[in-house]
């Protein structure tokens, strides 16, 4: 995995601008820790970070390549699942390679089919190609959005990079917000609009799209999407076809010149991949390694709840002794994690999920010491159904994002002059309403399948997209490369058609999945109910945010208050966020949470000196 960048000007001489296309190179260095490089001509300059996972000698970047009269200039972040099947293609064609990285073969596709080479690829990726002779941009991102790219374009030209930061680090980006930035951060964050990059001016290439820069100007275009197809296979048939995918997916991912491992909660989802990837390790009679991470005194504070009925710790040993993994626990302390929310901002380079992400960064931090690449269970839930909000008719059936039901009360916060500008409802229930728009189905649908596959829509593009930045960016501030198996885009087509009776069979969250693993897994993990990933319980936690944003409301230099009216803060301290009668986000954003968020908040504004304009 690695960090790209590039700046193409129509207009200007970018051979000399050495000095910002370093500076933007530096701000990627933790996603590429192990080589850097640069490629430049009069129109385009691109740089390049790169964490080696495979072939190192010959994967280096960016890569230049010639073909039919015009000369090609790669930079590529991510990794190709079924490399050698298309080398094997492109050998047929006539094509020959230098080494085994993807990199290359990745080029080679897109200079032998141009755009249709998409279509080819299964994998996780975000890439820049400039060709020489036609002077033409091409951007693209994976199907699902597992690698991110956002750009900034002007009038002549299109600055492009892996990361928001990236971009800051140009001059041409200001790190400015209007009305729709803070109404970003404040009614959806953490999540965002598809396309939108909060910063005024900046973008996102969204997932499955491709964006043509010339001369001329941008066009961007989506070159896949979710069908609604009838679904004609029973149970059985149905729950081979889904165990043959996802185990599919997980032995192509295994594919690794380095040290690779596995995130373990003894969940459903992290289990069946370190059950499968173990497997296989045992064949060539070698011993998988799996993590876990808790913290300290957790098991003294816990608090079950219905999002959360039990801590890991005891399904962790079950799983781990059943596999017969190399196992590795984690703990953190209250201390480290209240800390770690500002690294969580830099890496995110906006306020994210609070704890939920500075947990997972010191997590990886941690895993990174002795692997390069590991394994995680994302996008189970969204594609099999284990969220509550599947399951809960009241939810279910309103007409709103499930995950974030408080948009009145967020709105509540802000400052007066601020909120007159706003309209928190039409804000949020227009992106709503507009996601449920694209959602393709079938006049044979049921009206409940039917609001399933609006609700699988919702999750893949909003939800889904949250987890996935946070899994990319904390991982990759550690150096370390995180694999999501569940994010092959055969599975997910798949999964879109299969009706609800099937997918919730047993009448059980991804009661499916659990039908399709019921030999791979003990008993006990498989009738295990959903828990999501562990947070701290421990009062400590909620002091320590609590006070240091009191500190920063005492402040004279606080810069939330722009924003934010001062005493519905306070109000928020006072009652220890117990004024929110929901979640902030999802099921784990909550008192603690909601405080540490605007922590984040306030240190973003500080941290990238935030000017708020019109």
């Amino acid at each position: 995995m690695c960090g790209i960048a590039g700046w193409i000007d129509f207009k200007r001489n970018l051979t000399n601008e050495d000095n910002i296309m370093n500076a933007m190179s530096k701000s990627m260095e933790d996603r590429g820790p192990d080589a850097s490089g640069s490629w430049k001509t009069v129109e385009a300059y691109f740089v390049h970070r790169r964490l080696i996972v495979i072939d190192p000698e010959n994967g280096k970047q960016p890569m230049v390549r010639k073909f039919k009269g015009a000369e090609y200039i790669l930079t590529y972040n991510g990794e190709l699942y079924n490399t050698n099947e298309i080398r094997s293609k492109l050998i047929l064609l006539g094509h020959t390679f230098t080494g085994h990285s993807d990199t290359e073969v990745l080029l080679t596709a897109f200079m032998q089919w141009g755009v249709e080479c998409l279509k080819e690829f299964n994998g996780i990726y975000a890439f820049g190609v400039w060709n020489t002779k036609t002077r033409t941009l091409f951007l693209a991102r994976d199907r699902i959005g597992v690698k991110p790219l956002f750009y900034y374009p002007y009038e002549n030209g299109i600055i492009f990079g892996s990361e928001i930061k990236t971009l800051l680090a140009h001059p041409y980006v200001k790190p400015q917000i209007d009305k729709n930035g803070i109404a970003a951060i404040m009614l959806l964050g953490p999540g965002r609009t598809p396309g939108d990059g909060v910063f005024k001016g900046v973008k996102e290439l969204c997932p499955a799209c491709y964006a043509i820069i010339n001369d001329r100007g941008i066009k961007v275009e989506e070159y896949w999407k979710l069908k609604a197809t009838p679904h004609n296979e029973g149970l059985e048939d149905t729950a081979e076809h889904v165990r043959y995918l996802l185990t599919d997916s997980i032995e192509r991912q295994l594919v690794s010149d380095v040290p690779l491992c596995s995130f373990l909660s003894g969940g459903l989802d992290s289990s069946i991949i370190s059950a499968v990837a173990a497997n296989a390790y045992a064949k060539e009679g070698r011993t998988f390694h799996t993590y876990s991470i808790d913290y300290k005194n957790n098991d003294k504070n816990f608090q079950a709840s219905a999002f959360q009925p039990d801590s890991d710790a005891l399904w962790v040993d079950k799983m781990s002794d059943y596999i017969h993994t190399k196992h590795h626990k984690f703990e953190t302390d209250t201390m480290e994690l209240a800390n770690a929310l500002y690294d969580a901002v830099v890496a995110r380079s906006l306020p994210g999920m609070a704890d939920v992400d500075s947990s997972l960064l010191l997590f990886c931090k941690e895993v990174k010491q002795n692997f390069v690449v590991a394994f995680s269970g994302e996008c189970a839930d969204e594609i099999f159904g284990g969220y509550p909000w599947y399951h809960n008719s009241d939810i279910l059936n309103k007409e709103r994002f499930p995950w974030s039901q408080s948009a009145k009360l967020r709105a509540g916060l802000l400052r007066n002059n601020v909120a007159d500008d706003i309209d928190p409802i039409e804000f949020t229930m227009s992106r709503y309403f507009e996601t449920i728009g694209i959602t393709d189905t079938l006049y044979s649908d049921s009206s409940t399948d039917l609001r399933m596959r609006q609700m699988f829509m919702l999750n893949i593009k909003w939800f889904m997209q949250t987890l996935l930045d946070r899994k990319d960016r904390m991982s990759m501030y550690t150096g370390l490369e995180v694999r999501v198996p569940f994010c092959d885009h055969r599975l997910m087509e798949y999964a879109y058609n299969i009706p609800w009776e099937l997918k919730s069979i047993g009448d059980r969250e991804k009661g499916l999945l659990r039908y399709a693993v019921k030999d791979l897994l003990p008993q006990e993990i498989l009738t295990r109910k959903k828990s999501p990933y562990p947070k701290t319980h421990n009062p400590l936690y909620l002091s320590s945010v609590s006070n240091k944003l009191q500190e920063i409301l005492n402040s004279k230099n606080s810069r939330i208050t722009e924003i934010l009216e001062p005493q519905k803060i306070q109000e928020l301290i006072d009652t220890q966020a117990k004024c929110f009668d929901r979640p902030w986000y999802g099921q784990l954003m909550t008192d603690a949470q909601i405080i540490a968020y605007l922590l984040q908040v306030e240190y973003w504004m500080e941290l990238f000196d935030i000017e708020v304009v019109n």
